[in-house]
């Protein structure tokens, strides 16, 4: 399978074929290398990287807050991950920023709300930041599916939340 994806705003081609079981033969951008991959509950991968520099790292991807998006969580650090993006046009990767009536903001996972970034009657941009939950000790910015106003904040700062949790309403 080949995608494109748009890391932090920069385009990339992934691609990746089963090798053997849990191993795959993982090109990006042309640089070819074989990866050991193994789930770890829900939303982790631990990778094991062949070559030079036997390497492992662990990972944690889940739902981002519009469709084909991802947030994407290494080392401490959590970036946003647009998943065929180019191929299918930004339009489509942002479907729902012209989208009519009110979208939902979600808990993409179990987490704690950390802050809240807007107030109920603020004015938004479609994909502005709209509040930070911390989910595996990862902070994760969910943003507008629209350019709107926030018709309701439905959660606290502080505020222990399920995955699928209504957390904002934008319309």
């Amino acid at each position: 399978m080949t995608f494109d994806v748009e890391i932090n705003g920069r385009g990339r081609t992934i691609s990746i074929e089963r090798a053997a079981a849990d191993r795959y033969r993982v090109i990006v951008d042309g640089q070819a290398q074989l990866v050991d991959a193994t789930r770890v509950g829900r939303f982790g991968l631990s990778l094991l990287f062949d070559g030079a520099d036997l390497s492992s790292r662990e990972i944690q991807v889940s739902p981002g807050g519009v469709p084909g998006e991802m947030l994407v969580g290494l080392d401490g650090k959590s970036v946003t991950v647009v998943v065929d993006g180019r191929r299918t046009g930004r339009a489509a990767a942002d479907g729902s920023a012209h989208a009519r009536g009110e979208q939902a903001v979600v808990a993409p996972m179990p987490g704690r709300v950390v802050r809240l970034l807007v107030s109920t009657g603020d004015e938004v941009a479609a994909r502005q930041p709209i509040v930070v939950v911390e989910a595996m000790k990862m902070e994760n910015e969910l943003r507008s599916p629209k350019a709107g106003h926030v018709k309701e904040i439905v959660v606290k700062a502080g505020e222990s939340v399920e995955a699928g949790r209504v957390l904002a309403v934008i319309e």
